[in-house]
């Protein structure tokens, strides 16, 4: 942490978080960034509070690992997740919400892509549509850019994740860290600037093969014009 504030004429500031998984530094002051729903296990949502800029829900995630739970279960967390950031976006009066962590789950997966879970399409036309309607209910979107960075053809590594196993169904790289997207924060985002990084700036987190080497994840960067 020193040698972060070292390097910048900003000094950065760890904010608290009652969830051991997440750590959050903010070059403004942490009271810019303030809790407003907290989980110990798995989240915690913020309201992001900047001059002369439009408020914003800022939903940090890093739900249970594969190892640790089936597919069902990762599902119906996601389902939960979902409703609790619908709750808090009725509490504040506005849904310019983001989230942002290791879901540790595809972009194709049922918890990610089903209305009562995240709900969020690879389409930014269909995300833009605001909501759409399931069995008499509407249900808002979220637009996840990570669909683009999957595969070689991809403008950096085709995955966040890397994985081999010795299964039959095998996907061997993964998407598990996602960055999604609320409609009325659409105007803000860009997706030609969201990468996964494969150096720090001094070092490469990749081996010579191209696979992890610091963390067994990569890291993923985006920017918000606010």
């Amino acid at each position: 942490m020193s040698a972060i504030c070292a390097e910048n004429d900003t000094p950065f500031h760890l904010t608290k978080s009652l969830c051991e998984k997440l750590v959050v530094y903010t070059r403004f002051s942490a009271e810019r960034l303030t809790p407003l729903y907290e989980d110990p296990n798995s989240m915690s949502i913020r309201r992001l509070l900047l001059p002369d800029a439009p408020e914003v829900l800022l939903v940090l995630a890093h739900l249970p690992s594969k190892l640790r739970r089936t597919s069902a279960s990762q599902n119906q967390h996601c389902t939960e997740i979902a409703r609790t950031i619908r709750e808090r976006e009725d509490e504040v009066g506005h849904a310019r919400t983001i989230v942002v962590g290791d879901l540790n789950m595809n972009p194709f997966e049922e918890g990610i892509v089903a209305a009562t879970g995240l709900h969020a399409t690879l389409a930014r036309p269909i995300a833009e549509s605001g909501k759409r309607k399931v069995q008499g209910k509407e249900y808002p979107f979220f637009y996840n850019p990570m669909w683009g960075h999957f595969g070689h053809t991809s403008d950096g590594p085709p995955g966040t994740y890397h994985y081999r196993r010795g299964e039959h169904v095998e996907y061997f790289w993964n998407i598990f860290d996602h960055v999604l997207v609320r409609p009325k924060m659409l105007q803000y985002f860009q997706d030609d600037l969201l990468r996964i990084l494969t150096t720090d700036g001094e070092r490469s987190l990749v081996s010579n093969n191209g696979l992890p080497k610091v963390s067994d994840h990569l890291p993923i960067l985006f920017e918000l014009a606010i």
